[in-house]
Formats: C-alpha cells, structure tokens, sequence
C-alpha cells in the first residue's frame, strides 16, 4: 500500500460489506485490535472498522485504513494501530490513495477518545485562530485533570503523549487540505494549526518524507460544483460509514431549522457561521457513490476549519456506525420495521448548542411548526443580518450574550408566556457562562442534571439537549408523547412514561436511535 502501489490492481473483486464474507464474525463477537480480527476485516475491506484501526505495513512502511482498495498485504507484513498517531509514532507515514485523515473516527464514550476529540478540533494548535495557541496545562486543565494525569491517559490508550497525538492531527489536516483544495501554503499551514510555514515544511518533511507542494492537486478540481457560492469557496470532504439515511436527515433539520440561519434546500443543507470571530456560511452536499460529505465553504472561514469541520462532523453523526446499531435495535420487532424502511437512520445533531437550546425552549408545549414561527421571530428580532451567495440565508443566530443581554418583555412580545421567556433569558445565561460546554467524561446523568438546574428546563428538554446537542447516544425524552404513542402496544394504547422507559431498557446503550425510529414510525 505504498505510493508505488496507488494504481495497482485490487487481487480479486472488491469486498465492501459482511455479506460479502461469510466466515467473519459478528462485530459484537470482534476484538477490534486482535491481529487475526483486524487482519479479516482489512481483507473483506469491512466499512464498519473503517477508523477503528489503522493497517502498517512494514514493507513499504506506509498505514492504511481498513476500505483501502491496494492489494491486501501479507499478514506477516500487517502491524494494527488503534490511531492514526500510533501508525505515525511507529514510523509510518499515510498512503496516498486510502488517505487516513478521511477515515471517521472510532467513536467511544471514554476520557481518551474524549480529549482525542477536543486536540482534533484544535485544543492544541500552535494558534487558535487569533494568534495564540493551547497549552497542554490549559487543556487539562478544561479535562479536569493534571498536565501528567493528561499525558499518561493519553499515552495507556493511544501509545503517544498529547504533543504528538496533536502534530499527527494537524498533519494529517494539512495533507487533507493539500489535496483539497488551492489554499496558498502560508494560509493552509495557519488553517492547519501550525504557527509558521517554517515549521510546517519542517515537520511535513520530516513525518512524510516529502515536499508539501508534492501533493498539490490542479486548482480546477477544487472549484464550486454549482458556481453560485463562488469561485474562491472551499471544498472539503467528510466520510462516514454507510449506509446514511441522508434525505430522512436533511427531511428532519429542515422541519426544524432556524429560518434566515439555516435551509434545506435542492438536496443540500446551508446554514450561516459566526465562528471564534470568523463569519460566513457553509452547505453540505452528500456524495453517496464516496461515502462522503462535500463541505462547501466560505473563505473566511478558513482560519476556523479544524473546529468548523469538528462541527459539522458532530453535526450530521458521522462517527456512528449504523451497522452496529441497527444489529442491536433490531432485536426489537418494532424497531427492526423501521430499520428496513430508513437504513442508516442517525441522529441529527447541532452545529451550535445554544442553538438547539433554544430551539428546544420554544418547542415546549407547541407543534414544531409553531416552534418554527416563534424561532423565526426570534431570529429576526435579535439576530445580526449578514449577506451570503444564498437568499434564505440571511441571519446569523444571536449569541448567548447578545440574548442574555435582552429584557424579558422584549423576549415574550415574540408571542411566549412570561415563564418561557424567563427560560430564554435562563437559557442564555447558562450558555453565556460555559454551562452547556461539558468535561471530558461527563455521563449522560450528570448532563441532564446540569441542564436540568436551569429554571424552567424539565427532564424532556434535558434529554432531547443531550441527545442532539451535547451527543449522548443513549439520551431518551421518555415523556415525549409521540415516542410514547409510537411505542403503543397492539391494543394501540399509549404508554406511559415508566412504562416506555422500562422498555427502552433492552435498546441501551443506543436509546438516543431508538427514539429517532420511533418519531420516523410516527
């Protein structure tokens, strides 16, 4: 799988799926870092490992992601990695035709993973987008831990310390936007996290053996696929594990869109961005033939794509592996219904929390509909106006600070009760204060309790924040009437709310999904 095999011939017809390899187990019954399990999935090319493990191989000294289309190695030439900066900390450098920086990540509810997260995001880039970067101490600080607690969490779990997990990460970036896009190098270098070209050159040099400029493609594959959001936007992409129910997605975020902020629109989902000082917009595309996400950008962005593209990837549940999921719901006869008719169903997530958080205010009690209308007032109302290449795009949403700021009848002559409007300001306060950015390892009772301390924020809106915003996959509101009335049993009689939460036992830990099935069979 070196740069010497990128065009060679794949020995045998390619295996995309388990079905294509009947002698390999179950995932539940898989060590996913065995030799022998990773060896079976590399050579079925299973999509479910994809960014589980990575492959070296020690003959060419290159790693590869499991869906790699070069020639399977040998087993003895095959040495398996938990990380991409495991492979790179070994000594291998990242094939050119699988690209390793594409691979979704392993998506675990652990400390490790959690951190992992926050460094690919940036926490540990040389700048942070305004010219000063994040310390180690800072990071652990936000973690809760020490500078050496971080270190050895880091070093159990992924073999490398924080510093090198954080050059992998903005290297592996760097490659992404090498090959994506047009960016000068000087820009692509600060886009990517590093504090200079210099040292850019220097590590990219030193890691891959190679002259960034190598890897440069023709400016014309990287141009605007319509036109309309202009010849200067960027082009990124984000893959996933298929399948993706991308249209019942995009059918769920247009329902509840913030009108002027975000559309659904000719198959495409656009919305503003007001990023760490940085405005613009986005739209998202699915290329289904490439498991992937097409991420459009505006180019004032770019100092913000690590974190903007951490995001979008929360966003749309890119990390979750429905094959996975569904293996267990559909346990369930009325799960397994739903399962057939919408596979790949995920979870919609937020781009922004507060967001979500107020969307979620102003759905109590009112249709979605009429949450749409109260949202589209608020917008309207407090939001800054902004000029973009997309007519529905209009608004950016108001922050937490600029709402907080706001008197209580300005909120409730939107048409809300004085107490909602109390939440709204509540709301905002809590979010101004960093109340709805969680540690590293918080479980999903301490993030209900969390939310559940702002006035006016009950157990249903507790849950449904921790579902779609802070991305706890077994988050559940049980007191939804229509996952209650969904769940009804063959007399059709309505559950109760003990009686749903007591059968949403066996759907743990993906009852987050569950729920998403059952408001669809609604």
């Amino acid at each position: 799988m070196d740069s010497s095999a990128l065009t060679a011939p794949i020995a045998g017809a390619p295996l995309d799926t388990l079905d294509t390899l009947d002698t390999l187990d179950t995932l539940d019954t898989l060590d996913p870092l065995a030799p022998q399990d990773c060896y079976r999935a590399l050579s079925a090319r299973d999509r479910r490992f994809d960014g589980v493990f990575f492959t070296g191989v020690t003959t060419t000294g290159i790693y590869c992601r499991p869906v790699c289309a070069a020639r399977t190695p040998r087993a003895s030439s095959c040495e398996f990695f938990a990380s991409a900066a495991a492979a790179e900390a070994a000594g291998f450098r990242p094939c050119l035709r699988c690209r390793p920086e594409l691979a979704p990540y392993a998506l675990q509810e652990n400390l490790a993973y959690a951190v992992w997260q926050r460094i690919a995001a940036g926490a540990l880039n040389e700048h942070d987008g305004s010219g000063h970067g994040g310390s180690i101490e800072q990071l652990a600080q936000t973690v809760g831990l020490s500078s050496r607690q971080l270190r050895r969490v880091l070093l159990e779990h992924f073999g490398v310390t924080p510093i090198e997990l954080a050059q992998t990460q903005r290297l592996l970036f760097a490659k992404k936007l090498l090959q994506e896009t047009d960016l000068p190098l000087a820009q692509l270098a600060y886009a990517a996290g590093f504090g200079s070209v210099r040292r850019f050159n220097a590590l990219f040099a030193t890691r891959y053996g190679m002259a960034p400029g190598a890897l440069r493609r023709t400016a014309a594959q990287n141009k605007s696929p319509s036109g309309d959001g202009g010849a200067s936007a960027i082009i990124l992409r984000l893959a996933y594990r298929p399948p993706f129910a991308w249209d019942t997605m995009l059918s769920y975020l247009a329902r509840r869109a913030l009108p002027g902020v975000e559309a659904v629109l000719d198959g495409c989902y656009l919305r503003t961005v007001r990023l760490n000082g940085c405005v613009g917009w986005v739209r998202v595309t699915h290329r289904p033939d490439h498991h992937q996400l097409q991420i459009e950008i505006a180019p004032t962005l770019a100092p913000q794509l690590m974190p903007l593209m951490a995001r979008l990837r929360s966003q749309f549940d890119l990390d979750a592996n429905p094959t996975v999921i569904a293996a267990h719901l559909q346990h369930d006869p009325l799960l397994a219904a739903v399962l057939a008719r919408l596979p790949g169903l995920r979870v919609p997530g937020s781009f922004d929390a507060f967001e979500l958080g107020l969307r979620a205010v102003l759905g109590q009690q009112v249709s979605v509909a009429g949450a749409s209308t109260l949202a589209a007032r608020l917008v309207t109302q407090f939001g800054s106006p902004v000029q973009t290449p997309f007519a529905v795009l209009t608004r950016h949403a108001p922050t937490p600070a600029e709402l907080a700021a706001q008197p209580v009848v300005a909120i409730a002559a939107l048409g809300l009760p004085a107490s909602r409007a109390q939440t709204i300001l509540a709301v905002a306060h809590f979010a101004a204060t960093d109340g709805l950015t969680l540690p590293p390892g918080a479980t999903l009772a301490q993030c209900v309790a969390r939310l559940k301390s702002v006035p006016g924020i009950g157990e249903w809106t507790a849950q449904y924040i921790a579902l779609r915003a802070m991305r706890f996959p077994n988050a559940f509101p049980a007191g939804d009437l229509a996952l209650q009335k969904a769940a009804a049993g063959v007399d059709g009689v309505r559950l109760s709310e003990k009686a749903l939460l007591a059968r949403a036992t066996n759907w743990a830990p993906w009852r987050g999904y569950a729920a998403l099935l059952l408001w669809h069979a609604a």
